[in-house]
Formats: structure tokens, C-alpha cells, sequence
């Protein structure tokens, strides 16, 4: 059962849900694997990491958005992706992650393909971000394939020095932006 009231979205190969209990482990695996989750953000101690996860299904609570937990259609819980505006970020992003076996398939791709057009259609917004760790490779390629811009360098006070990566805008994408699933 979802802990959210998150909407279940569908892409031909994924679902995107509502975080639920049985997701904690998955989350807070990731999160306390240093390498895996430098990009995102290493939390080492495991009390801390499942209050993210908390934090994440508040987060849906205060404002009606999130990140969803990526399914695969055949029930393998594979990563998330959503939108995420917590206190001192500079303006809503879409984020992404993959768990451990999920990389390489497209996966991160689909779902913040569909969590940003969800987004734009559902919750009427008109411009959103990515921000990125500088080094982060993989991920700015996906940015970037996104049809996302960097735009600027700061400093985040949660994460230190960020890249800011602007997607298009819904206006951008009907105009001949993207194909979905490309």
C-alpha cells in the first residue's frame, strides 16, 4: 500500500508508484553505499537514512510531489525518479537514481521522461531543473538527453557545489522537442 497519494504512471517498460514500506530497504540500501550514491547523497548511518526516506513520503504530503519508486513491469523495485523541492533547493528538479543491476537499460531515461511530462501536464508546471553533482558523467549525459542545459554552477547547502541543468520548457518539447522513449 502506497504511503503517499502519489499517482501510478506507466511507461511501456516501467511503473512509477507511490513509495511503500517494503521500499525502505531498497532506498536505504542505495543511500548507504558510498559509491552508489555519491552523486545523490552518501548517508552512512542507516537511522538517517531511512528518516530520507521519511522525508521523501512527507515530501509527497507537503507538496503533492515526489519521487516515485521505479518498478519494472515485472515487479523488481529498480530505482526512482520524480520531482523533488525540499527546503533550500533553488527550484523543483527532476531527479533520478538506479539501483545496483539497473544501469545501462534506459531505465533512469523512461521514468524522468515521464515523471517531467507528468509534471508539465499534470501539475502545470512550466520549468524544471536538474541538479547535478559536477563529475557526475552518466549524469549529465542523461541531462543532456534530456534535452536539459547546464546553466549555471552554486553551491547547495546540502550537497556543496551543484551544477544546474534547465530542461526545456512544455512549450519547447511540442514544438518538435523530443520523441518519447528516444
Amino acid at each position: 500500500m502506497s504511503l503517499t497519494n502519489a499517482p501510478r504512471l506507466e511507461t511501456p517498460r516501467l511503473i512509477l508508484r507511490g513509495p511503500e514500506k517494503s521500499d525502505a530497504e531498497h532506498v536505504i540500501r542505495f543511500l548507504q553505499d558510498p559509491l552508489r550514491s555519491e552523486g545523490f547523497g552518501h548517508i552512512a548511518e542507516r537511522g538517517n537514512a531511512w528518516r530520507w526516506f521519511a522525508m521523501n513520503v512527507g515530501h509527497w504530503h507537503w507538496h503533492g510531489y515526489g519521487y516515485f519508486v521505479i518498478e519494472t513491469r515485472e515487479g523488481e523495485v529498480a530505482g526512482i525518479s520524480g520531482i523533488w523541492n525540499p527546503e533550500t533547493w533553488p527550484e523543483p528538479e527532476v531527479g533520478w537514481v538506479v539501483f545496483d543491476g539497473f544501469e545501462g537499460r534506459g531505465i533512469a531515461f523512461e521514468a524522468a521522461f515521464r515523471a517531467r511530462q507528468w509534471a508539465y501536464e499534470e501539475l502545470g508546471f512550466t520549468t524544471l531543473t536538474s541538479n547535478i553533482v559536477p563529475g557526475n558523467d552518466r549524469s549529465v549525459a542523461l541531462a543532456r538527453r534530456l534535452g536539459a542545459r547546464y546553466e549555471r554552477t552554486y553551491v547547495n547547502t546540502n550537497m556543496g557545489e551543484d551544477e544546474l541543468w534547465r530542461h526545456p520548457s512544455p512549450e519547447d518539447l511540442a514544438d518538435g522537442g523530443m520523441e518519447a522513449y528516444a
